[in-house]
């Protein structure tokens, strides 16, 4: 449904729209700015012995700072410097085997002109970020990474938004390349994010959820009225039916009892086999959580019967994924 814009706020959209549309034209000039540069930067990078420390000053520095952290969670040690700090006495966290990354949009600042060739003398590679590669830091520099813009997204073309924004982007790219050579994969990122859902995503199964519930059970001969007391007793809305070998057969679950109700005929006289859904969804022991949300959404059902080597062994309930942070 098209939302109806009142006339008075069309100009604040319109001018949002243009600042989008300015940065989105930003970061499709940057691959055609990539060269040699980047990618033997990158390989410098994967096989250093030291670090990669990030600096620049005002918004660059916070860009850098951005870049570091996102270095730092896929696999590639990093840390920021403020180039401001650097040149009162922070050089001395810099050694001959880091490699140094300046952010700076014109290059040309003083404290930029200041700590290049500080840099240099270190030992260790310097690669440049930067809008202006005819400038003092590009000249200073082993690496080049252009990341000019046409114009800014401020409408007076001054304040730094299209060029931080392809500062970053470029800081991305180079992530992406140094986490893909070095085979980071999702178990990776979840030891260096253990926290928040976004960790749990990534490392919790649901063998840290089903034993915290009961495991209803009944056999496919079970009478109605035992059905109920199993699934009643448990608490989870429903019971899965098996074997004497406690093999999966079914599940029965509060909806299924609805609906037999609503039939208005006899009922006592069914027994587990005549209520089930035969071969339910379900999932192997030592499957991720998230992987279990995915079936209960797909599927529009809240509970998830656990098998191991064919055998049941538990229910996980979508309730589990909710108090866990995953919904």
């Amino acid at each position: 449904m098209r939302t109806i814009i009142q006339p008075q706020y069309q100009a604040i959209i319109n001018t949002a729209a243009q600042a989008l549309k300015t940065e989105a034209d930003a970061l499709q000039q940057l691959p055609q700015y990539l060269t040699d540069d980047f990618a033997r930067c990158v390989l410098d990078i994967l096989h250093t012995n030291g670090r990669v420390v990030l600096t620049g000053i005002g918004k660059s520095a916070i860009v850098a700072q951005k870049i570091a952290a996102t270095l730092n969670s896929t696999g590639t040690p990093a840390t920021f410097m403020h180039a401001a700090d650097a040149i009162h006495g922070d050089l001395g966290m810099i050694t001959h085997n880091d490699m140094v990354i300046c952010l700076s949009k014109s290059g040309e600042t003083p404290e930029i002109k200041a700590l290049a060739p500080m840099l240099k003398q270190l030992g260790g590679k310097l690669t440049a970020i930067t809008g202006n590669i005819d400038s003092y830091l590009a000249k200073q520099a082993h690496y080049v990474l252009n990341t000019t813009v046409t114009r800014e997204a401020c409408p007076n073309n001054l304040a730094p938004t299209a060029s931080t924004t392809a500062q970053m982007a470029m800081g991305d790219a180079l992530a992406v390349c140094l986490q893909e050579l070095r085979g980071f994969t999702p178990s990776d990122f979840a030891r260096f994010h253990p926290g928040g859902s976004l960790g749990k995503q990534l490392y919790l199964r649901v063998d840290d959820l089903y034993p915290k519930n009961e495991a209803p059970a009944v056999l496919p001969n079970t009478d109605f009225s035992r059905v109920i007391v199993t699934m009643t007793t448990a608490r989870l809305g429903a019971s899965a039916v098996v074997n004497e070998n406690m093999e999966l057969q079914g599940i029965i679950t509060d909806g299924d009892l609805r609906r037999i109700l609503q039939l208005n005929q006899p009922f006592l006289h069914l027994t587990a086999k005549d209520l089930m859904t035969p071969n339910p969804k379900h999932l192997p022991t030592g499957t991720l959580a998230i992987e279990a949300l995915h079936l209960l959404r797909q599927y529009k059902i809240t509970q998830l019967p656990i098998t191991q080597q064919n055998r049941y062994v538990g229910m996980v309930h979508i309730h589990d994924l909710l108090n866990e942070g995953l919904i």
